[in-house]
């Protein structure tokens, strides 16, 4: 998918140490990305408390496809959308973009199940984190 495709962008800047020895940042990386544009989103947008907020998201699947590498210094573009917005659970689709290609260097995707805090059961999802992930629903 290109950049038109996703809903919501977050800069993200390489790290020096995101390089690995081939000279390219490495995979765990990407997954840094996936779950750094999402929480970002979920706390700023969704007024998510994962401190003290009666509901947490735990990850239970992810996928990611690499098409292109991601070297130190360039800037990544997250991109996000959401594909299934059930009632405890999410499916994120998110496309990595170098500088400023159109063409996604990986993209993937990436499940939570919104949980109790402390018995850990599924729960319904917060009004005010249905009504943000729902503007970037695209089907």
């Amino acid at each position: 998918m290109s950049r038109e495709h996703y809903a919501h962008f977050q800069a993200i800047t390489t790290r020096w140490k995101d390089n690995d020895v081939y000279g390219h940042v490495n995979n765990v990386e990407y997954y840094s990305y996936f779950d750094t544009v999402i929480n970002t989103f979920l706390i700023r947008e969704g007024g998510l408390d994962i401190h003290r907020g009666a509901s947490i998201g735990l990850c239970v699947e992810s996928h990611c496809r690499f098409d292109a590498p991601i070297e130190f210094p360039d800037a990544v573009h997250a991109g996000l959308r959401v594909s299934r917005l059930g009632n405890s659970s999410v499916r994120y689709e998110i496309g990595l973009f170098r500088d400023h290609d159109d063409k996604p260097a990986a993209e993937g995707w990436f499940v939570h199940v919104f949980v109790d805090r402390q018995s850990r059961r599924p729960a319904a999802l917060p009004d005010s984190l249905r009504a943000a992930l729902a503007k970037l629903l695209r089907e």
